[in-house]
Parts: C-alpha cells; structure tokens; sequence
C-alpha cells in the first residue's frame, strides 16, 4: 500500500526542482555544469531527457538520485527533499536501469527480477509472499512469464532489456530513471521497449525519466521531453508543442542541421528544391528527400509525378519518362548532368 506521505495532487510533480545548480565538487575546486535547472516529473507519465553530449544529463540524473546532490536547490522525491532521506529509502522511491551490461552469470529472469526486491529485504533477506507475489505481477506484467527459468545470458538484447525493466518495477519504486536503455537495440526493439514504458507509467502509476538521443522514437511515444544545452535553462514541454514553438531545434546547436517542422525528420539545412514537385504525398515527400542529397542535378521548374504499383512516371518540362524506382530516375538525372543536358 502506497504511502499517504508520497501522495501528491496531479498538478505537482513527483520529482520536482526548482532553480538547480549542477555540478560536482572535486577537493577545493567546484566544477559547474548547467544551472537554472527546473522541471517537474509527473506520475503516469514518460517523460525523455535529450540534449547534445556533455551538457549535463548524466549529472541531472545523478542529482535526481542523489549520487551528485546539486551545488544549489533541491530535489524533491515525493514530499521529501531527497538529501533528506537514507539511501535505503531513497532505493525505494528511484528505480534505475543503466547502459552498462552487468554480470548475470548463471541467473534466471526470475532471480533477476527478484533482485528488484532487496531495498525491502536486504542482500540476505528472504523472499516472502508479498515479494514473491511482486514479482509474479511485474512479469505478467512485461510479458516474460514465459522466460522465467530461462538464463539471462540466452536472452536476445530486448529480452534482456525488458528483464531489466521488470527487474526495476519489482524494486516498486513511484519514479524510475533509465539511461538510453534503447541504445543497442534494433528498430523494431527500440519502439518496443518505449511503448512498453509508456503503458507501465500509466498501468503502474509511475513517473519514468529516459534519457535517450533517438528523436524519432521520443516523439512518437513520449509525453513530456526535457531539452538541455549548455546556453539556456532546461526546456520542458510536449514534444508536439516544442515541434510547433521551434523549441525542438535546442538539440542541434549551429546551423548545418535542423529538424523538419512536418516529419520531425534531422535534415541537413540547404538551400530550398529549385524546383515544383506535384504528385502522390509519399512519392514527392521521397523524391524530394533523393534530390536533397544530390543538389548539383539540374532540375526543370516542375516535375509531376504520378506512380502505380510497378512503376513511377515523371513529368519534367512535358516530357514523360517512366522509372521503375526513384533510384533510377536519380541516375536518369545525373546522367544529363554528366552529358550537359539541361530541361
């Protein structure tokens, strides 16, 4: 049974802060990474923490569990000041699945996912009902019921993954922090795993924090993302708002790259298609991505296109010509480049 003291009302964070300071102390000398930290981390949310390397994620994170409290601020976990708590408290309110591979040995999914337990039992603590019940719970609940008494050391990387977020969920804590824990996953695994977090946050009331650098997956199934660089204060907000306000371009400082307003895509900033291309949505949204990359082709002042299942037909100063793929219709034009024929 939750603690009345952890409750909090849907409008206050769970994890908060405001006006952070982070850094570390190293003897005398103070080493100051970002300040004018604020953010609230709200239950039955996922929320994901970008931004380019070495502009302070780790340390946020580090202060959100208190390995590096912040030189100035606070950081609420629930209704108490995190520097307030013990260590053994604080395990049980912050779960946190890192990159680094740990050694299973010879450890079933079942005795990984207990492992979650030991802030309620201690190293040498016997499972009881309510542990064992527990952990019942949150393999169902992953969907790994299946891989109980399998060894971890023969599960695939999203297996791995998934006993590693069960593994966390049994430690039963409101927040869990996760660190890329999409990194060496395949496509299909890397929207697997966040769709997986963002059903745990609202099934199991949980504020969930992931720091990640996959832009395409964190828009698709984040609610809230948290921006940092090293200019301005934290930025937090829906990722669809922060698409409309431009906020979304704080995660690519200078001015080679952008990310599209439209697709949510990272293009390369040149200049605009010196051309009109009218056709089937997918088709032109394809072509034009080919002709970006290829910018020394001539191009007429239109091209129209239109397709059927085996081939694609292009317009170009009403001349047709018909390709069986976008490829060759590239090659097509760079083969007029070569031989100086221009539209």
């Amino acid at each position: 049974m939750e603690n009345p003291e952890n409750r909090q009302s849907d409008k206050e964070g769970f994890v908060r802060a405001n006006d952070l300071e982070l850094g570390y102390r190293s003897g005398a000398k103070t080493h100051r990474v970002a300040s004018g930290v604020s953010f609230s981390l709200f239950r039955k949310e996922l929320t994901c923490l970008m931004g380019p390397n070495g502009v302070g994620k780790s340390t946020l994170l580090k202060a959100i569990m208190h390995q590096h409290p912040p030189l100035k601020g606070e950081v609420w976990l629930g209704n108490s000041p995190a520097s307030h708590l013990s260590e053994k408290e604080r395990a049980k309110r912050v779960a946190v699945v890192l990159t680094e591979k740990i050694a299973t040995g010879l450890l079933t999914v079942r005795d990984l996912v207990a492992l979650g337990r030991i802030p309620h039992t201690g190293w040498w603590g016997q499972l009881n009902p309510v542990d064992q019940a527990k952990i019942n719970e949150v393999m169902e609940l992953t969907s790994i019921s299946q891989l109980a008494h399998k060894n971890v050391s023969a599960l695939s990387d999203g297996q791995r993954q998934t006993a590693l977020i069960a593994r966390a969920l049994a430690q039963d804590s409101p927040i869990m922090v996760l660190d890329e824990p999409t990194a060496h996953l395949d496509l299909s695994n890397r929207f697997e795993i966040m769709y997986l977090l963002r059903d745990l946050a609202r099934k199991a009331s949980k504020a969930i924090l992931v720091v990640t650098h996959d832009l395409e997956v964190a828009l698709e199934t984040a609610d809230k993302l948290w921006l940092m660089d090293a200019r301005q204060p934290l930025l937090t907000g829906s990722p669809e708002d922060l698409m409309i306000s431009g906020g979304i371009q704080r995660l690519l400082p200078g001015k080679k790259w952008r990310v599209d307003a439209v697709t949510g895509k990272i293009i390369r900033n040149t200049a605009p298609l010196p051309c009109k291309i009218e056709g089937p949505e997918p088709l032109v949204s394809w072509v034009k991505n080919a002709l970006r990359k290829n910018p020394e082709l001539n191009l007429p002042d239109t091209i129209f296109l239109s397709e059927n299942p085996f081939s694609i037909k292009a317009t170009f100063s009403q001349n047709q010509h018909r390709f069986d793929s976008i490829s060759e219709m590239i090659r097509f034009l760079q083969e007029r480049l070569k031989q100086k024929i221009s539209f």
